[in-house]
């Protein structure tokens, strides 16, 4: 039988909480949404701002619970299964801190960055599991709640853990990242994202720097060394003793991408990791993939994991739906793809997503479709930074754009009238014209921050298709 998670002794024990039914009791992970809690599992009830977990106690524990940590004022109820503590979400972090002091065996990297983050945390779990066993999130859970749930869910006899690191706010990476007390740590790369929170670019570099006040003595620190602000992360890394790795094209990378053979199904890539040439195919599409896989590589080979084997595995992975999942659908009168990338958005993300949209050859579909909503969070730049996409638009042969939201308006109103498709305020009016006008011999990627809504215009063009094709 495997060892458990933890035990109800050592909850109590990490979180200095009251329990009556303290002991050797198995719990096997932590959840902190009682929808998606598994059997076993114990659910931790957070007061967050829109709800206060205390009221779905109950729930928890008709699904299975093994128990449930609750605050002391907490109304009497079984006792043998509730862990009193004076503040849950406190709690929740003693839990992520003791996990990653028994952890202590474990080579620990975390990842922050402007762009790229979970699909650098995917790729890293793919890469490190041929060379041992690997806990990462299943999930983008990269906040305050995400990284310690994520670091409370580790199993103590892991090899490697990986921990996406994120942040809105000046100051929230450095309580994330002396929680998770990396070895290495990746920037993947700084943008204007969340500008509306910050003064400067700059300043947005200096947060996503914080991730080196957590790195390990004599841990590494991996950046974008084609960044415009390697010059700056690298500063504040060596202020923080740590060593530094620089990966991408310039000629002083030490993860240096050689060639890239960029294809809509994954690219082929030849690399000088620290010294070692690497062929490899990568599954999932993209320059800005290729780029990040050269940080993926380093750290696999500074974690010690083989690196011909972290290699070779990265031809398994594939784009994640809302993360720019690939779906074709044989209609009669021809085929239709379809590019799922609704899950966020930001200047960088968009200009990745629209030239890989123009990888699609011509030969396989006569229309390049790009469905745009609004990119969020951007400040005072907003109207201007989605004004400027019309370059990209113009770079990937995008044959029609359909638009939605305020700020892509400013987009859309730039382009030439044979470029505009449809426009509307909101995506759920854009729908009807967007299913109208799009059909056979289409290629249609759907991308936009995830207040913009556009998830469901994927799913209204999905049922559209797919039931065309049973009809035919």
């Amino acid at each position: 039988m495997a060892e458990p998670l933890w035990t109800l002794g050592e909850i109590v024990n990490a979180t200095g909480g009251k329990c009556r039914g303290a002991g050797a009791n198995p719990i096997a992970g932590f959840s902190i949404d009682s929808r998606s809690l598994e059997p076993g599992e114990g659910f931790i009830a957070i007061r967050g701002p829109n709800r206060d977990g205390h009221g779905y106690v109950a729930f928890a524990v008709e699904a299975g619970a093994g128990c449930a940590v609750v605050d002391g004022t907490f109304p009497p109820g079984d006792e043998e299964r509730l862990v009193r503590v004076a503040d849950t979400f406190a709690a929740l972090n003693d839990l992520g801190r003791a996990s990653r002091v028994r952890m202590e065996r474990a080579v620990v990297i975390g990842i922050t960055g402007s762009v790229g983050k979970t699909g650098t945390k995917e790729a890293l779990r793919v890469a490190l599991a041929p060379s041992g066993s690997v806990h990462a999130s299943s999930k983008s859970y990269n906040n305050h709640w995400g990284v310690p749930l994520t670091l409370a869910n580790t199993p103590k006899s892991v090899k490697f853990g990986v921990f996406e690191i994120g942040m809105n706010h000046a100051g929230e990476i450095d309580l994330l990242t002396r929680l998770v007390r990396p070895h290495i740590a990746i920037i993947t790369t700084v943008e204007p994202v969340h500008l509306g929170y910050f003064e400067s670019v700059e300043a947005i570099a200096d947060a996503k720097a914080e991730i080196f006040n957590g790195l390990e003595p004599g841990g590494t620190a991996i950046i974008n060394r084609d960044s415009p602000f390697f010059d700056r992360l690298e500063a504040q890394a060596r202020d923080h003793g740590s060593k530094v790795v620089g990966f991408g094209e310039a000629e002083g990378a030490d993860a240096r991408l050689l060639t890239a053979e960029l294809t809509p199904d994954g690219s082929k890539v030849k690399a000088d990791i620290l010294g070692e040439i690497v062929e490899y195919r990568f599954g999932a599409p993209g320059r800005h993939l290729v780029q990040n896989s050269l940080a993926v590589l380093a750290a696999a080979e500074l974690a010690g994991a083989d690196l011909r084997l972290a290699a070779k595995a990265l031809g398994s992975l594939h784009a994640q739906a809302g993360r720019g999942e690939r779906l074709v659908i044989e209609g009669s009168d021809g085929q239709i793809a379809l590019v799922d990338e609704s899950y966020n958005a930001n200047p960088a993300s968009m200009r990745a997503s629209l030239a890989t949209l123009g990888l699609t050859p011509r030969s396989a579909y006569k229309r390049r479709v790009a469905v745009l909503g609004d990119m969020l969070e951007l400040g005072s730049e907003g109207p201007v930074l989605h004004r400027e996409l019309v370059e990209a638009v113009d770079a990937a042969g995008v044959d029609v754009v359909f638009a939605c939201g305020e700020l892509m308006g400013s987009l859309y109103k730039a382009l030439p009238t044979s470029r505009q498709g449809a426009y509307a305020k909101t995506a759920e009016a854009l729908e009807p014209r967007l299913i109208e006008a799009v059909g056979p011999g289409d290629v249609i990627m759907v991308k936009g921050s995830l207040g913009s809504r556009m998830a469901p215009l994927v799913e209204a063009l999905k049922r559209r298709f797919e039931a065309e094709t049973m009809s035919a």
